[in-house]
């Protein structure tokens, strides 16, 4: 992920567009501790264990998800309003426009967790119409991004070598597919339920098959070019993401095919989503631990905090509901352990980002210049301690 360098806090100014200031080095990568948040919520509520108190601490982290959604909404709003000219800038630096997917992501995953567990608080009426609304947007938004960023990538930019986050903008219609199925229920019996439900599956082929084109790039990148720089290593973990979601999303088409789909469909879904998941969980395994042992060797040679460690929540998340999912189609303890192992690593890494980046907000480092290049900034090139 694209990080802001530690550099001197960001000076007050004395005109009119003052309360604007602090937000100018301020890009779609602020998306990702929403979605890393949210993770968090979801993924505990399904949880394969009964842990007293865990769903009422699960809304209440979707609660923060969502004022944190709203707050970064709100900046990134002025940061267009007051600073277009950076805000068109971070669209044509390739190290930062594939962040736009992570607006969608936070979006669609907040969306589902008020229909899983804010629907305890506000109600399922209003919880639908939340959802249905974030759903809506997130999905356009990921549609936009998933053709938009690589038609830059094209067109305009000029890239050396494949970086992991080029997986954000086509993950994003992954997202959509696996949260699709929690409006189902709340539709129409018939066509609209089936409409919804085949054009989840279709965004599942989409993002599934842009990640098999890219993830060869990713890996030959790593295997020719050596390893990524020390910030940029967390990244690593974003493979995790279409992986995990899309274990995910194959459950939960198991889930919601019957009385949906005729046969043999339904059944055929419940079939593939442990004929396609567990290779696919295995895979992720195997990832994990080499990304793992590649940010142990940049941690021992001095890798500091950057806003890339959101990229540990997120990626994980999506294995931690993938396992969970395969749990409940399998029967399998070894499965529900699975989901249980990661789900605490994902909140050990969700407490240790959080409280390095509320750190850095309250210093200001975070949101000044990046110090490489002043005074106009490349925001994708430096780390914070």
């Amino acid at each position: 992920m694209a990080t802001l360098a530690p550099s001197r806090p960001a000076l007050r100014a004395t005109t009119p567009g003052a309360r604007s200031v602090p937000v100018r080095h301020l890009g779609p990568q602020w998306y990702a501790p929403v979605m890393g948040t949210a993770i968090v919520a979801n993924a505990g509520a399904a949880l394969p264990v009964d842990v007293p108190g865990l769903r009422t601490a699960c809304t209440a982290v979707w609660a923060l998800s969502l004022a944190m959604l709203l707050a970064v909404l709100a900046a990134r709003a002025l940061h267009w309003a007051h600073h277009r000219d950076q805000a068109r800038a971070h669209l044509l630096d390739p190290a930062v426009a594939p962040f736009y997917g992570c607006l969608s992501m936070a979006l669609l995953a907040v969306g589902g967790g008020t229909l899983l567990v804010g629907r305890d608080w506000i109600g399922l009426p209003a919880a639908v119409a939340v959802d249905a609304v974030l759903f809506t947007a997130g999905t356009a938004i990921g549609l936009a991004a998933a053709v938009g960023i690589p038609y830059l990538m094209i067109v305009h930019y000029r890239i050396e070598g494949a970086a992991p986050v080029w997986l954000l903008p086509v993950v994003a219609p992954m997202v959509s597919a696996a949260l699709g199925p929690l409006l189902l229920p709340h539709l129409p019996a018939g066509q609209a339920q089936q409409s919804l439900l085949i054009a989840c599956h279709a965004l599942f082929g989409l993002s599934l098959l842009a990640t098999l084109v890219m993830l060869p790039l990713v890996f030959g990148r790593l295997v020719t070019g050596g390893p990524l720089p020390l910030a940029l290593t967390p990244t690593l973990f974003l493979v995790l993401g279409p992986l995990g979601q899309s274990t995910t999303a194959a459950n939960k088409f198991a889930d919601a095919a019957p009385g949906v789909l005729p046969e043999p469909y339904a059944h055929g879904y419940a079939a593939f989503a442990v004929l396609y998941g567990v290779p696919v969980t295995g895979f992720a395994l195997l990832w994990l631990a080499l990304a793992g042992a590649m940010v142990v060797r940049a941690r021992r040679r001095g890798m500091g905090f950057a806003m890339t460690w959101w990229a540990f929540t997120f990626p994980v998340g999506t294995c931690v509901t993938g396992a969970e999912g395969l749990a409940g189609h399998t029967g399998l303890a070894g499965l529900r352990w699975l989901a249980v192992g990661l789900y605490v690593f994902l909140l050990a890494a969700w407490l240790v980002a959080a409280r390095h980046t509320v750190r850095g907000l309250v210093s200001g480092a975070l949101l000044a210049a990046p110090a490489a290049a002043r005074p106009e900034p490349r925001p994708a090139t430096a780390r914070t301690r």
